[in-house]
């Protein structure tokens, strides 16, 4: 005999995780689940469980994000002055971008609106721009 209130309760559980809050705090809970991963592995020394950057290994050249795992690292273990020599570009713009549109997205989504950043063409040219000459200059200076 089959329980009548299983459809209720997949009904529930369904607007429950169609909450707008819910895309947030669980890639919260996945960057928490990283971090505590990070903790214990040092990144800094070669032969560890964590990936090369795939640009690094193709080409022998630092893309704009690498060095990001070790500056997360190096920030979990209060070292600034690492973090900012392992990615400085990262650390001083991507950083705080990346927390405001992730406390914007939580906020709204505690607050039962959903929220999608868009860029403008301009916007867009500007971050590639930028991610194209911090490339260059890391890799030739």
């Amino acid at each position: 005999m089959a329980n009548k209130n299983v459809p209720e309760a997949v009904g529930r559980l369904r607007a429950a995780l169609s909450h707008p809050a819910v895309p947030p705090l669980a890639t919260a809970a996945a960057g928490l689940l990283g971090a505590c991963y990070l903790w214990g592995t040092d990144p800094h020394r070669p032969g560890g469980w964590l990936p090369r950057c795939p640009f690094n290994w193709a080409t022998g050249l630092l893309c704009p994000a690498c060095g990001g795992t070790r500056m997360a690292y190096d920030l979990m273990h209060g070292d600034l002055v690492a973090a900012f020599h392992d990615n400085a570009a990262l650390l001083t713009v991507g950083l705080p971008v990346a927390g405001y549109l992730s406390a914007r997205w939580l906020w709204e989504g505690l607050r039962g609106r959903r929220y999608a950043p868009r860029l403008s063409t301009r916007g867009t040219v500007a971050v590639l721009a930028t991610a194209v000459a911090w490339t260059v200059a890391r890799n030739v200076l």
